[in-house]
């Protein structure tokens, strides 16, 4: 089963419990799915889907963050409760460990000997850590590895 069969299955499971907050939030992501495949015309598979969840993640937790500072905080559990429907999605993120280990393997793969090769580091990483690492640190990482 693919993850957007997953998701549209997870909708109906909520349809049926009259699970109104899990609706509305899985709903928002089968559209934001739906509408990258129109506007690119294509069919999403996985890793596409993970990178549309990591957006709306993101989205998410900038809005509460706002909502927080501006004392709202209905709004910021909404955006928290969304935050937890979309994350289970998400594939099992990896430890530290096996981020280091596979900044290593691209250094030695990419033949990379400083910083000027950090995008082509980084472009053989991301596909493999797409959803499972935070990109950032994994940037700094790269960084001090080709320092």
């Amino acid at each position: 089963m693919t993850l957007k069969e997953r998701i549209t299955e997870d909708m109906k499971t909520a349809m049926r419990a009259k699970d109104t907050a899990r609706l509305s939030a899985v709903r928002l992501l089968l559209a934001a799915i739906k509408q990258r495949e129109v506007d690119e015309r294509i069919q999403l598979d996985d890793a596409a889907v993970t990178a549309v969840i990591e957006k709306l993640l993101k989205q998410r937790k900038d809005s509460a963050t706002q909502y927080e500072a501006a004392n709202r905080m209905d709004l910021a559990d909404q955006e928290k409760f969304e935050i937890g429907v979309l994350s289970a999605y998400m594939p099992q993120p990896l430890s530290a460990e096996e981020v280091a280990a596979l900044v290593k393997q691209a250094v030695a793969e990419t033949a990379a000997t400083s910083a000027k090769d950090m995008g082509k580091v980084m472009a053989w990483l991301k596909p493999r850590l797409a959803g499972r690492a935070d990109m950032t640190s994994v940037s700094g990482q790269v960084k001090a590895a080709l320092g």
